[in-house]
């Protein structure tokens, strides 16, 4: 019977890319399932043999602790060269995208307030 490895679910490629290699590289049979055409299915790595779980689950755990690590180090660089994006950079990157979503809050903000004030002000 098939068992639930690692659920792909809001995971980068580049992860589910290097788990995939990793499972591979280590000789356990797994098959993958997608979303599907709505999007609604759940995409996930499964094994086909129960007794490679746990094997799978340590490789994984190893896996994502040096990804983290890794991730973390990158950021602490970014910050000590002056690098890491930061609010005002996206807003210069691409300020006609901000502003029209600032827009579209006010608009929003103005649209569910105005009549209610209406209503209390009556």
């Amino acid at each position: 019977m098939a068992t639930l490895l690692f659920k792909l679910r809001n995971v980068p490629d580049d992860e589910a890319e290097d788990i995939r290699e990793l499972l591979t590289a280590n000789n356990i049979d797994y098959y993958e399932t997608t979303a599907g055409s709505w999007g609604i299915s759940l995409p996930a790595i499964w094994l086909h043999d129960k007794n490679q779980l746990e094997k799978g689950q340590v490789l994984i755990s190893h896996y994502q602790q040096e990804r983290a690590i890794k991730a973390q180090r990158n950021y602490e660089e970014q910050c000590h060269e002056g690098t890491q994006r930061t609010i005002f950079t996206l807003i210069a990157e691409a300020p006609l995208k901000f502003f029209l979503y600032l827009f579209g809050i006010i608009f929003v903000l103005y649209l569910t307030t105005v009549p209610v004030s209406f209503l209390f002000s009556s």
